[in-house]
């Protein structure tokens, strides 16, 4: 059996007991970084077998970890934070395991958009999750499709490209469409701000950003 097992997004308070009953139990960890899965491991006092699995080796690893399962080994899997197979690697585990006739369970936890998007105070009972945008190819195409989107976008972001990304917002969706960006959830210096896609631009420009972005953008009218 494959267990995904979402990992604290910042505070470790959020690590569940059924995550750690998981990796207690299992055969081995697949973990996204060995080192930050070991720690947060250590800190709970669990020990496991780590194997490493991320995007630069899944291809090549899935089928070696498929058999293993199907040989009756069980194990979990594990991203850098949150849950795993949104935006980190863990599709293509999924897949491969549900086409071999591997058991799957995804435990419930902790992940990025959802408490962005219910305190985004927009609306939130339809939804468009994108993650990442293309940095380069498609980029274009996918912004374009946004604006025109009427349901709730939500987005994610790094520090170095969320100025870049609301300029865009502006251009596409013009400066007035409504906006919330949350950054460093469940942490100490946890922020979210919500205005015009402009004036946020504005802040962020005046106020160089810091900790991972989620965006969420209001959908265009009728």
């Amino acid at each position: 059996m494959l267990t995904v097992v979402p990992t604290p997004i910042g505070n470790l308070g959020d690590f569940t007991p059924r995550a750690k009953e998981a990796i207690e139990a299992a055969d081995f960890v697949l973990a996204e970084d060995t080192r930050t899965t070991g720690s947060l491991l250590r800190l709970n006092g669990l020990e496991a077998r780590l194997r490493a699995f991320h995007a630069h080796n899944e291809h090549k690893v899935v089928d070696g970890v498929v058999a293993d399962l199907v040989a009756g080994a069980s194990a979990c899997l594990c991203s850098d934070a949150g849950t795993p197979a949104i935006s980190d690697p863990g599709f293509l585990l999924v897949r491969a395991c549900i086409e071999a006739g591997v058991e799957v369970q995804c435990l419930p936890g902790a992940t990025a958009f959802v408490p962005a998007l219910v305190v985004s105070g927009l609306p939130c009972e339809r939804f468009v999750y994108e993650g990442f945008l293309p940095h380069k190819k498609g980029r274009q195409t996918r912004l374009k499709a946004l604006a025109a989107e009427t349901r709730t976008t939500v987005l994610y972001e790094s520090p170095h490209r969320i100025v870049k990304l609301l300029g865009e917002l502006i251009e596409h969706c013009g400066p007035d469409r409504r906006a919330s960006v949350s950054r460093e959830l469940s942490k100490k210096f946890e922020e979210t701000r919500r205005d015009t896609v402009e004036a946020l631009h504005a802040h962020f420009e005046a106020h160089p950003p810091k900790g991972e972005f989620v965006v969420v953008v209001a959908g265009a009218e009728g």
